[in-house]
């Protein structure tokens, strides 16, 4: 039977008709129902099986058209021709044989979407959390500490049961050869009653410690228990009746029993390490954890104070000393009407503080060089810094992104990637992580990555300033002008949504508007610790000199936005500017 019989006979039937029809259904169902299954927290095999379902219905779909007709009358039987009428026209075992060439065509056209989702669950659909940060499931032992529950009859002590689950955590991140998720994902579970199956699906952990925490007084009785999470079964639990002043000790005790639960080498010397005696002073350190890991301004500064009270109970404090440094540094970066640079010195004065009580703990190292890094511009101590504090904590994804961010500015951008792709299977519900790595796929021009990335960041964490800005500069990028205010305008901080205004205005051919937004913009109190955005402003506008004054202000201030200078998207027309590559010398970047 010739090919153009056979495409004759399929359109008779209405066959292409009825197959298009499905490709139409296909396509509405499926981008109704997965943003159905994430509001739902559906699991995501059920996506799995709703295309393998539409998979089989292009087999079923094909061979229903091709023997039944829908007419006005109702569903008929397809008349097949008169053998005598049209002779070309298949009968007896020729139409036999061409209804089973159309079920097998159609078996094999929906097989590779079928073993894609059904035999291959980990493929990719489209550019979101996975894709962008690269998730894999590595063969180490994995665990993650749930958030203890609060039994205490005092709810507002909810901080206390958080921060023990933290410490514990923290403790078994220094152990070499167990992977420990991060503390933004497995804290990110709290108060939801789901499976400890899915909740170990979801983290990617193999295994789970939970527990709960009953405060009175001066005592504090804790119970833990370490499960393993794809069949529910219990390792290991017990109960521990402590002083508060032994709080500690108890951190240790659990971490100590989980490893042997888990075979595997006992934790370093961890509990040699300075360590506080006041229950005051680590009530407030606690506190202090709790605000910071809320990410707002005004948290922020609730930290500051909390962790201040601290440090002064007990001046000795290393743990905490580290703390405040980050805190420091994060309320000054978010202040709309402060100026960072009254603050930074002090925030550095912290770490430095940190690392001198305890030179043995990985957090004072993190936290001087993330200070070092975005406020002196000084890469050669903040490498030393953060190489160190990975050797001391491997397995914590705070201290990788922040090495990511410093290898990013020193031009090396597909390592910048590599190491966040880690830091995300580390901590995959972290909103930090993917924030970052869009800013790195800025850099390297992959924008659709970028965009995928930073809509991922907000997912996690809707309020995330960067991640709006960042989503707002990839949606510029790719010139989709109106999607790109609105998403400026996500931002939670107003001095990213002005700036973007300015940029959105100018592309839209709003001379007078862009002006006016930009006149806003430097009518901002403290302007000049935004002088790193002010530049991006002038360059998307074309104002290359002022552009370059602005950014020779920006080095004036220690501003951390020089981090992006090397590969920043809005100064590539700038780098053929003699200008340009005197200010990347000056600050020891990257000039090629």
């Amino acid at each position: 039977m010739r090919f153009q019989e056979f495409v004759s006979e399929l359109k008779r039937r209405r066959v292409i008709r009825a197959l298009v029809v499905w490709g139409i259904a296909t396509f509405a169902v499926l981008q109704v129902f997965e943003p159905v299954m994430h509001g739902l927290r559906l699991p995501d095999w059920t996506l799995s099986f709703v295309v393998v379902v539409l998979g089989l219905g292009f087999p079923i779909t094909a061979a229903l058209a091709w023997v039944f007709d829908l007419k006005a009358t109702g569903i008929e039987r397809t008349v097949s021709p008169e053998p005598a009428a049209d002779p070309a026209r298949p009968h007896g075992p020729a139409r036999l044989r061409l209804s089973l060439l159309l079920l097998g065509l159609g078996a094999v056209a929906a097989a590779p979407g079928i073993v894609y989702f059904f035999v291959w669950p980990g493929g990719e659909r489209h550019p979101t959390a996975a894709t962008a940060a690269g998730q894999v499931t590595p063969a180490a032992p994995s665990i993650a500490v749930l958030p203890f529950v609060n039994l205490s009859s005092d709810k507002e002590q909810e901080y206390f049961s958080d921060g023990i689950a933290e410490e514990i955590l923290n403790a078994l991140a220094q152990v070499e050869g167990l992977r420990v998720i991060g503390r933004t994902s497995s804290f990110a579970m709290k108060g939801r009653n789901e499976d400890l199956r899915a909740i170990g699906q979801k983290l990617n952990a193999a295994n789970l410690l939970e527990g709960s925490v009953r405060k009175a007084g001066a005592k504090v009785r804790i119970t833990a228990q370490l499960i393993e999470a794809a069949g529910g079964s219990h390792l290991w639990s017990q109960e521990f009746d402590r002083e508060l002043t032994d709080v500690f000790a108890v951190q240790d005790e659990i971490a100590h029993a989980v490893v042997a639960a888990l075979k595997l080498k006992l934790l370093p010397a961890a509990s040699q390490e300075p360590r506080t005696t006041d229950a005051g002073a680590h009530d407030q350190y606690l506190l202090g954890l709790a605000f910071l890991a809320r990410g707002s301004g005004g948290a922020y500064q609730r930290a500051v104070t909390a962790l201040d009270r601290a440090v002064k109970l007990d001046p000795g404090y290393a743990p905490a000393w580290s703390a405040l440094a980050r805190a420091r540094f994060w309320a000054a970066d978010q202040s709309v009407d402060g100026n960072p640079r009254l603050e930074w010195p002090l925030a550095l004065a912290a770490a430095e503080k940190a690392v001198a009580l305890a030179p043995g703990r990985a957090d004072g190292y993190f936290a001087r060089g993330a200070m070092r890094e975005s406020t002196l511009q000084d890469w050669a101590g903040a490498r030393a810094d953060l190489e160190r504090a990975r050797a001391l904590s491997p397995g914590n994804p705070g201290i990788q992104t922040q090495y990511a961010s410093l290898v990013a500015a020193l031009g090396r951008l597909p390592e910048a990637i590599s190491i966040l792709k880690e830091a995300a299977a580390l901590d995959p519900l972290s909103a930090d992580i993917p924030a970052m790595l869009s800013t790195v796929y800025l850099g390297t021009g992959q924008l659709p990555l970028a965009e995928a990335a930073a809509r991922s960041a907000l997912e996690l964490a809707p309020e995330h300033g960067r991640a709006a800005r960042n989503l707002g500069f990839a949606l510029l990028l790719q010139g989709r002008l109106v999607e790109a205010q609105v998403a400026f305008h996500r931002s939670s901080n107003s001095f990213f949504v002005a700036v973007g205004d300015v940029m959105v205005e100018h592309s839209l051919g709003h001379a007078a508007a862009s002006q006016r937004a930009l006149d806003g913009v430097l009518a901002t109190p403290y302007v000049r610790q935004g002088s790193y955005q002010v530049a991006q402003a002038y360059a998307w506008r074309g104002e290359a000199g002022r552009a370059i004054e602005w950014i020779g202000h920006a080095i004036d201030e220690h501003d951390a936005g020089l981090n992006y200078l090397s590969y920043d998207p809005f100064f590539r027309p700038l780098r053929a500017d003699p200008r340009f590559a005197a200010l990347l010398r000056k600050l020891k970047l990257p000039v090629d």
